[in-house]
């Protein structure tokens, strides 16, 4: 088993206090750290030498992250594959609830679907990745609709008569409007067998690295598995899946 490098696990504690803080002294750091001054001014020269850290101008004993962070980040965010990362999240919440499990994002006014794992029950949704459906109609659409700002959101609604799927679908500008506040307040949307009357859809949404919502994950299922106490579990299932996907785009939430 190879050996973990103490001292590159302290280099990198320090770096990890900065994503909270913009800037921090060396003192905040060993405090933070509970290490040694001579362990903590160590660090702080090493990574300063290869800019990791600088010093603020005018505040020599206090530093900010450097540029090759930046880099590494951007090289980062630049080779992710939304695509690929969300094939193997979703896969992971259809086999803990064999349900159908997807993922879509917005094409204006309608939700394409990116990603598609099957439940095994011989009663089960019928859809596939490459799907466009209307937004308005779904959970996952409502969710990432709900994200856009008003000028977006007016742009979509406002368009074109809002079509229905079903008798439950809300094409209604404004009482879509009122139940979008809903979804952005609960972070959650239910599809009520908005585009299928024999289906029950919940989702949540996606982030990236910036915190902007680029996606949605849904389960789906018919309305004969469907009771309270399963959407229960499913709401929280999903809500697991979004957070896992999103932490793999890079999305780290923001503590207070």
């Amino acid at each position: 088993m190879p050996r973990v490098v103490p001292a590159v696990i302290r280099a990198l504690d320090v770096l990890e206090l900065f994503l909270d803080c913009p800037q921090l002294s060396a003192r905040q750091v060993m405090e933070r750290l509970d290490l040694p001054r001579t362990t903590v001014h160590e660090l702080l020269v090493t990574l300063e030498a290869r800019s990791y850290l600088i010093s603020v101008p005018g505040q020599p004993v206090q530093y900010r992250l450097g540029m090759p962070l930046f880099q590494l980040g951007a090289a980062f965010a630049g080779r992710l594959d939304l695509v690929r990362e969300a094939q193997g999240v979703a896969r992971d919440v259809a086999a803990r609830c064999d349900e159908a499990v997807h993922v879509a994002v917005l094409d204006g006014a309608d939700v394409i679907y990116l990603v598609k794992f099957d439940s095994t029950h011989p009663v089960r949704m019928v859809s596939g990745v490459g799907l466009r459906l209307p937004a308005h109609c779904t959970a996952v659409g409502k969710v990432l609709l709900s994200a856009l700002d008003p000028a977006d959101l007016d742009a979509v609604l406002l368009k074109d008569p809002l079509p229905g799927m079903t008798p439950e679908s809300i094409t209604d500008p404004e009482l879509l409007r009122a139940h979008l506040d809903r979804v952005r307040a609960d972070g959650i949307a239910v599809d009520v067998g908005e585009s299928d009357t024999a289906m029950r859809c919940v989702a949540a949404a996606i982030r990236d690295h910036s915190g902007t919502v680029i996606a949605a994950m849904s389960l789906s299922a018919p309305i004969i598995r469907w009771t309270p106490e399963v959407q229960v579990e499913w709401t929280r299932l999903v809500r697991e899946g979004a957070a896992t996907l999103s932490a793999r785009m890079g999305y780290r939430v923001q503590s207070r």
